[in-house]
């Protein structure tokens, strides 16, 4: 009997295919996660939102660890039943804030849902950029993320960067010192001992003669993590540029943070002292 049946997969993998008839349907792929993300923007309009939320799609999609649903509304952020088969947050494991600006579209209840959903749940937030310049209104969203912008002293620059964590999945592609061509925010309400830091600015090759330099402390961080509650949370000042989304290191940074705050990678949230010899200049 197993001998027929071998035969007939013989010959039948022997029959000519008909190029007339379309390819049998690829089987769907088992997703694993669900990544909600968010490109709202009531303030500053950002070139890169589109790139970050295709290369986070494409991310997820190439790799079939997770499927994203791409969103420049609020609608979903809600634990409430909503119609039409739209997915509220119950369905996703992570949201990500790709370069959002001012206070977005969320009502009180939206707000609680958002944090419960990290905090209680478990759930993961990445922020891209610009997610530190949003909600200024909302104290819970500054402590869940760890601060807000306050300026960009260099704009656009060659950004001297240190590597502080060369263990934790998402930076442990890059080298010690690197520099990278982006927009590195200086955060305000924010402290090295409420995170990780995971990569800085190198502050002996910095130019402080600039009046928007604000922190006296010179302590300017390009990445971070940190637990709230049950959840993980990821920021990154990375990403300004759309050429930054078409950079293998920066898509790496993200993709292994997405992995991360989904729990599929481990790493410290652990909060840490200056490296030797980056003390305050």
């Amino acid at each position: 009997m197993l001998i027929a049946i071998s035969s007939g997969i013989a010959a039948a993998q022997n029959v000519a295919v008909d190029a007339s008839m379309p390819p049998p349907p690829r089987e769907k792929k088992i997703v694993l996660k669900h990544v909600l993300v968010i490109g709202q923007t009531k303030g500053f309009e950002h070139d890169s939102v589109t790139d970050a939320m295709a290369a986070i799609y494409n991310m997820g999609r190439e790799t079939g660890l997770w499927e994203t649903v791409l969103r420049t509304d609020t609608e979903l952020i809600t634990k409430k039943e909503l119609s039409k088969n739209a997915k509220n947050l119950d369905y996703f494991d992570a949201i990500v804030f790709a370069s959002t600006t001012g206070e977005l579209d969320l009502d009180d209840g939206q707000k609680k849902d958002m944090m419960s959903f990290i905090k209680e749940d478990g759930k993961g937030f990445v922020g891209v950029h610009a997610a530190l310049d949003t909600n200024y209104k909302w104290p819970e969203y500054g402590e869940m993320i760890g601060g807000w912008f306050d300026e960009h002293p260099w704009s656009r620059f060659n950004a001297p960067i240190i590597n502080e964590d060369p263990e934790f999945p998402a930076v442990r592609h890059f080298p010690h010192a690197f520099t990278k061509y982006d927009e590195i925010y200086q955060p305000k309400a924010w402290s090295r001992e409420k995170v990780h830091v995971l990569l800085s600015l190198d502050p002996t090759k910095l130019n402080y003669d600039n009046p928007r330099v604000h922190r006296q402390d010179h302590d300017f961080a390009v990445a971070w993590d940190k637990m709230y509650g049950k959840g993980r949370v990821f920021y990154s000042t990375l990403g300004h540029t759309q050429e930054s989304w078409s950079d293998p290191d920066i898509r790496k940074m993200y993709f292994e943070a997405i992995k991360w705050v989904l729990g599929m990678t481990e790493g410290s949230t652990a909060s840490h002292a200056r490296p030797q010899g980056q003390e305050q200049r």
